[in-house]
């Protein structure tokens, strides 16, 4: 049974440490949060890739791989994540855990050493970011961003999110744009740095057997040198926007052979809300599973679609729906989806499939608790939005959920942007 533990390090800097014995390794990590907005996005998504190149006492990768052979075999790797209007930098690291170490030596304490080794003692020239490596993450992360045009699906859903949230921080990409990349020195990446140990709320995460009272103790040692000159302040929650009343329509022309047409629709709930759990349910009847109703009817009845589903951006406040369609067959796939989700306003959707899509959820909920990766993504998500409830916790207030209550979430779906990503010929 996991036992979680929710403690103040320091002002403004927060652990969350999940107590079990059911996994071999152990996760480590540490994300400063920042607000999402396109002046720091991109020197924010830097920041762990730089500091990852070399500290002090091990001031290459090379002599940093050496480090983490030493702790069989472990890794940190730097993060860029956002979550709703939040944008989370930093690392993540795994470890055998303790009680799997041939001589019953204790890896914990010197891996969260190394891990404020990267976060608080970067290798540095003349008092700022060695210019070699800010030189070379500068252009992999602006190699990133030019990459993400390659996968088409998600290119899509990017371009949906900046449409549709144009002027609000949501719409801004983790990666930061192209041109602020470009703009980045060693002297102004520094300064960056500088304001996320000062002001940056922080949270760290461990997962493994170890006691949270001796998890806290390795951490404020490791990070003990955080400075303690500036207020960490909570950051806000995403403000609610109303759809218009009339959607708004982009279509994009690529060299692409599929065209990807994709759908944001405004909740008009979120994580905070106490219908949330409806919520859930209500994107899995709709296309949040494989048996909803976008992937029977849309893909496999009608052929409309090559793939058709939905997803919740639970911190915003957003539905998106996703698909891949035949250029001359989007008309009918975008009526088809819109038909469908008058369908689900009406709550003309059968028991079988409000009991399966509750299944679903569900399970996908219960089954987090056993994989330490979705565990750490989803007390991410619950840190950044202030919330303490677990997976466990969450899947009972699911199991509640009426149909009336699915309805009344459907009910305040509004569709708000359609994208349409089209071939040059088409």
């Amino acid at each position: 049974m996991a036992e979680l533990t929710r403690s103040e390090l320091f002002p403004g800097v927060h652990l969350t440490a999940v107590h079990t014995e059911k996994f071999k390794s152990c996760v480590l990590g540490a994300s400063f949060l920042a607000p999402l907005d396109r002046t720091t996005a991109a020197c924010n998504a830097l920041v762990p890739s730089v500091l990852r190149r070399g500290t002090q006492e091990h001031p290459d990768m090379e002599s940093l791989s050496a480090a983490l052979d030493e702790l069989y075999g472990g890794s940190i790797e730097p993060v860029v994540r956002t979550r709703g209007e939040t944008q989370c930098v930093g690392f993540l690291g795994s470890f055998l855990d303790d009680a799997y170490t041939l001589d019953g030596s204790a890896i914990l304490e010197k891996a969260a050493g190394l891990l404020g080794e990267l976060l608080l003692r970067p290798c540095t020239e003349h008092g700022v970011f060695r210019r070699d490596y800010t030189d070379s993450e500068r252009q992999n992360l602006i190699d990133r961003i030019r990459a993400q045009v390659n996968d088409k699906r998600s290119y899509a859903l990017l371009r949906l999110k900046r449409e549709m949230c144009a002027g609000e921080p949501f719409g801004v990409d983790r990666l930061g744009d192209e041109s602020s990349a470009r703009a980045i020195t060693p002297e102004s990446l520094w300064a960056r740095y500088q304001d996320l140990l000062r002001t940056a709320p922080m949270e760290l995460y461990y997962c493994g057997s170890a006691k949270p009272e001796r998890v806290a103790d390795a951490l404020r040692a490791a990070l003990s040198q955080l400075p303690t000159d500036g207020v960490r302040t909570p950051l806000p929650r995403p403000a609610a926007k109303e759809a218009p009343a009339q959607p708004r329509e982009v279509v994009e022309s690529l060299d692409v052979t599929q065209g990807k047409l994709t759908m944001g629709l405004r909740t008009g709930s979120t994580v905070w809300s106490e219908d949330y759990p409806a919520l859930l349910l209500a994107n899995a009847i709709f296309g949040g599973t494989t048996t909803s109703r976008l992937f029977l009817h849309v893909r496999e009845k009608l052929s409309l679609c090559y793939y058709a589903s939905s997803q919740l951006e639970k911190l915003k406040g957003v539905m998106l729906v996703s698909s891949g369609v035949e250029f001359d067959k989007v008309g009918e796939a975008r009526a088809e989806i819109l038909s469908q989700l008058e369908a689900c306003r009406k709550g003309a959707f059968e028991d079988w499939e409000l009991e399966g899509a509750r299944r679903s959820v569900v399970s996908a909920l219960h089954s987090a608790m056993d994989a330490q990766a979705r565990l750490e993504d989803f007390w991410l998500g619950q840190a950044v939005a202030g919330l303490t409830e677990d997976p466990e916790a969450l899947a009972r207030r699911v199991e509640e959920v009426t149909r009336e209550q699915v309805v009344a979430a459907f009910s305040s779906l509004q569709l708000d942007t359609i994208y349409f990503l089209k071939g040059r010929e088409a």
